[in-house]
């Protein structure tokens, strides 16, 4: 297992920049077979994210006595506001100090370990949820959205979806709101209700990345069996890693 205490600036820079997806999508590829390839790799960008998990989720709570006066419903979240990540000379002495829970990413391997269609073999060979927005932002009238972030990048995509839900009931309309519902509900194997809240949510007009949500319900509609919606849906998101599904599927 990889020490912490080894780790240099530039690997710290790259896995951040991998979980923040903002690594060139030719970089993520070789990152991502690096991960494939060295578990003692893999288990570091696992500790890694799980101390950065542990940070923002402080830094959430820590502000909750700012928002008992103000509770505004989440309106507009854009995926592109991205905010800093704390400093890396701070995430370094973290890394040295705080005791480091693994994150369980192990759901595709288990998927593929209890299933017997090929397209769900597939499905959990490729899927991977959406890294999901920073948390690790200033006062924001967004809390309840983002509270249930933290837990859907923990893992925990029960009470992500629990607190997103309540958020929908309130009739709030939000495409991220629904876009993040749909994968996790994915990740948590609901994928019927995953289609649901995906395919009206690329049917809205308004909707600003559609890609992501094309390819999700590509994977989605794969996981239930629908080799040919599946298709459609990853050929209509123009993704690599649609793509890459696609030349399976033709084999």
């Amino acid at each position: 297992m990889n020490s912490n205490n080894n780790i240099t600036q530039a690997q710290l820079e790259e896995i951040e920049s991998y979980l923040n997806d903002t690594l060139l999508p030719e970089k993520r590829d070789l990152f991502e077979n690096k991960m494939n390839s060295d578990p003692e790799f893999k288990l570091l960008v696992e500790e890694v994210k799980e101390m950065l998990l542990g940070i923002e989720s402080g830094s959430l709570h820590n502000k909750l006595d700012d928002f008992h006066d103000e509770m505004v419903p989440v309106r507009s979240i854009e995926p592109s506001n991205q905010q800093a990540l704390p400093p890396l000379k701070r995430l370094h002495k973290v890394i040295r100090y705080v005791a480091v829970a693994v994150v369980v990413i192990g759901f595709g391997a288990v998927l593929l370990l209890n299933s017997d269609s090929p397209s769900e073999k597939l499905f959990a060979k490729h899927f991977n949820p959406d890294p999901g927005l920073p948390t690790t932002m200033g006062v924001s009238n967004d809390f309840e959205f983002y509270d249930a972030m933290v837990n859907y990048k923990q893992g925990d995509y029960k009470t992500a979806i629990q607190k997103w839900e309540a958020l929908r009931v309130s009739n709030i309309k939000n495409d991220t709101l629904h876009y993040f519902l749909g994968v996790a509900q994915l990740a948590d194997g609901n994928e019927n209700k995953a289609i649901e809240h995906l395919k009206d949510l690329l049917d809205n007009n308004t909707n600003s990345f559609k890609q992501e949500t094309a390819y999700y319900l590509g994977l989605a509609y794969l996981k239930a069996g629908n080799v040919e919606d599946a298709k459609k849906y990853l050929i209509f998101s123009k993704t690599e890693s649609g793509n890459q599904i696609l030349s399976e599927l033709n084999d």
